[in-house]
């Protein structure tokens, strides 16, 4: 090359006109790893070893081989590196060599350009090399441990299938089985081997739980991924094996099925547990029957069905208490165990349902009862429990009362039917006992009102729902009111006005009794007492019935001077009611408490005589004052042909002979009102004078002369 072929070089040839042209060239890149200033300063120290490469003789072309492999060692490795680092060092660095005093420059710089090219490309390549070779040792490394990871994982895989304690068996989509591992073949007594040469389709029982193999089909088909369910296996020597299964699919990697996978473990054991606690929770621990709670299941399952009918009978052995008492808890229950068997006999050979409800209870379920099943069925167990039972040293007699209902299902509750059957049982057992009832819905709904009525009596008492009214007693001789009995009616809010037949005696049986006389006591005197002292002369007496619980009870006498006194009715004017049971005690005696009102002054009747065997020996024993007929034998004065005359007609002559006054009840005809008074009766009651009214109304009729002829 000439020396007129030369290039000028550009101006500025110092290091600083390199290294502004070199970071201008080196900074259109769209990316370096450093930043303008770390640039600069990093092409400064370059342009220094290049100007002093150029200065040394001869040409240090290593160092610039250096500064090139610099580049590459910076991460200046963007394909744009090489030409604008050369482009750079061509237009500067002849200038710069000149200022470095090269002996001869222009010589210099193509050496030193081209060195540093030689570094870049050389040291490039290397890292190229390098970096392919790690390249490929790391795959080389990478596919090593992939290769361990597989052979570890398959190893792992295969001691967890061989030695797991579940069974697992693998199935190609033909459902040959192709391995298992010895848990599987010994759950159900194969080898591996043996079990191998099985096939799913020999594992499908005609008794498997419904869905099970369309579970199975959509798995092999690929709709569904896995299920679970509980499958029953035979054992190769012939017994069940109850096993929890779940059964999943193997796809490929584009998601074609290739197996299923079983995974059986084994729960008979677990299962026979759940079955002897489910038996345990539905059967009688001592008998062995059928429990409550299976009862009640059977039963709900029939009411299920419309249309239905049902039958129960409820059984409930007699005077078992006393069997539990004499002879011990011990006895008692190997005697129900013996009636339980006999039940079961009876009753299942009929295909009913036998349970114990409890105790000594024990009910049937029949389904559908055909015409009579029940009266039958009730009478075969009479006859069953008949023949003595031998426990131990004792020979025990069994016999039990049986209520039996029937009935659509359509008509009434579960409830109801039990409480129909238990209410029918005690009808057999008032009726008698060893005998059977059937339920009647008249009788029941009549039991019911006064089971109503009881409930509710102090409730009413206590919101003044029983009224006094009071019918006058008159004087046979004159016609005019001598006294009054009060009378107690119910003002009932939803059975309306009851008379004292509908609740007195289910008061006397509560012991409201009590109560409700002082009720009617106090009102009683009160009203008189004011009557008496609007007509100083009238002398007009109030008469009350007395219960026999209100005549024994402790605090009677006081209680009576109580009332007596805070009222102001003398004593003399108040009349006690009693019939011949509650003027007695239990050895035939008056009563103190009777005693001791007649002492007080109070008058004393005895009420309803001459019903029933009345025993006239004990009428000069007791403090009396009256005697009251009883409607029964005043209602036989209606004809002077009847036998009724001559016995009342003595009756009175008897009572007067012991000072006693004598009240005829009952009195509806004038020719009765006749009779006693032609008979010399004193007083007499009833609906030929009037009948019991609220006291406004009776004052009105105390005034005058009743009609009574």
């Amino acid at each position: 090359m000439g020396v007129s072929e030369v290039r000028p070089w550009e101006a500025g040839g110092d290091v600083s006109a390199l290294v502004a042209a070199w970071t201008a060239d080196l900074s259109r890149p769209a990316y370096l790893p450093m930043s303008g200033a770390q640039l600069r300063s990093f092409l400064t120290a370059a342009a220094r070893v290049l100007a002093a490469a150029c200065a040394a003789e001869p040409v240090d072309a290593d160092a610039a081989r250096q500064v090139g492999a610099s580049l590459v060692d910076a991460d200046l490795v963007v394909p744009e590196v090489l030409p604008a680092t050369v482009g750079a060092l061509g237009r500067h660095l002849g200038g710069l060599a000149m200022s470095a005093g090269a002996a001869r420059p222009l010589d210099a710089a193509p050496v030193v350009a081209a060195a540093v090219a030689d570094g870049y490309v050389t040291r490039l390549r290397a890292r190229i090399l390098d970096e392919q070779e790690t390249i490929r040792r790391a795959e080389v490394l990478a596919r090593r441990q992939i290769e361990l990871d597989l052979r570890s994982s398959e190893a792992r895989f295969r001691a967890i299938f061989a030695n797991a304690a579940i069974g697992i068996g693998i199935a190609d989509m033909t459902g040959r089985i192709v391995d298992a591992n010895v848990a599987f073949a010994a759950m159900l007594g194969y080898t591996v081997e043996e079990f191998c040469k099985l096939r799913v389709s020999d594992f499908v029982y005609p008794d498997d739980a419904d869905g099970m193999w369309e579970l199975y089909q959509q798995i092999i088909e690929g709709d569904r991924d896995s299920a679970r369910v509980e499958k029953r296996y035979r054992h190769r020597d012939g017994h069940l094996v109850w096993t929890d299964l779940t059964a999943s699919l193997i796809r490929d990697p584009t998601g074609v099925p290739l197996y299923t996978v079983a995974m059986a473990e084994d729960i008979t054991t677990r299962r026979k547990l759940q079955e002897r606690l489910r038996r345990q929770a539905l059967h009688d621990p001592l008998t062995q029957l059928p429990n409550r709670t299976l009862f009640q299941d059977r039963l709900n399952t029939v009411f299920a069905r419309p249309g239905a009918r049902v039958g129960v009978c409820y059984l409930d052995l007699d005077r078992f208490k006393a069997v539990n008492d004499r002879l011990g808890h011990d006895i008692g229950d190997q005697l129900l165990v013996a009636v339980a068997a006999r039940l079961d006999a009876c009753v299942s050979a009929r295909g009913h349902l036998v349970a114990r409800m409890g105790g000594d209870e024990f009910v049937v379920l029949v389904e559908d009862p055909p015409p009579h099943e029940l009266e039958l069925l009730a009478q075969t167990v009479l006859e069953a429990l008949a023949p003595p039972v031998v426990v131990g040293e004792h020979r025990l007699t069994a016999s039990a009362s049986i209520g039996v209902v029937e009935c659509a299902v359509d008509e009434t509750t579960p409830a109801e039917v039990l409480k129909s059957a238990d209410v029918t049982l005690y009808w057999a057992k008032a009726e008698g006992r060893n005998r059977w009832a059937r339920f009647d819905p008249e009788r029941n709904a009549r039991e019911m009102t006064r089971y109503t009525l009881s409930a509710t009596m102090l409730h009413g008492l206590e919101h003044d729902e029983f009224r006094v009214e009071y019918q006058p007693i008159v004087r046979l001789d004159d016609g005019r009111a001598a006294g009054v009995e009060a009378l107690v009616r119910w003002a009932h809010p939803t059975l309306g006005r009851l008379g004292p037949d509908s609740f007195i005696g289910l008061a006397e049986e509560s012991g409201a009794i009590v109560q409700l006389g002082r009720h009617v006591l106090v009102e009683a005197c009160e009203r008189a007492a004011a009557w008496n002292d609007a007509h100083p002369r009238a002398e007009l007496f109030t008469s009350v019935n007395l219960a026999v619980r209100q005549a024994q009870e402790p605090e009677l006498v006081d209680d009576v001077a109580r009332i007596l006194k805070r009222s102001g009715l003398p004593p003399h004017l108040l009349q006690l009611e009693l019939t011949e049971s509650a003027l007695l005690g239990p050895e035939g005696r008056p009563v103190e408490a009777i005693t001791a009102l007649a002492e007080m002054g109070v008058r004393i009747a005895v009420d309803d005589f001459g019903t029933g065997y009345s025993n006239l020996g004990y009428l000069p024993r007791l403090p009396l004052h009256t005697v009251k007929l009883a409607g029964g034998l005043v209602e036989g004065l209606h004809s002077p042909t009847t036998g009724a005359g001559p016995i009342v007609a003595g009756m009175i002559v008897l009572a007067h002979a012991l000072g006693l006054d004598v009240t005829a009840e009952g009195v509806e005809t004038s020719a009765q009102a006749e009779r006693l008074r032609a008979g010399g009766c004193d007083t007499a009651q009833g609906w030929l004078y009037a009948r019991s009214l609220p006291w406004r109304d009776v004052e009105q009729l105390l005034d005058d002369p009743l009609p009574h002829t």
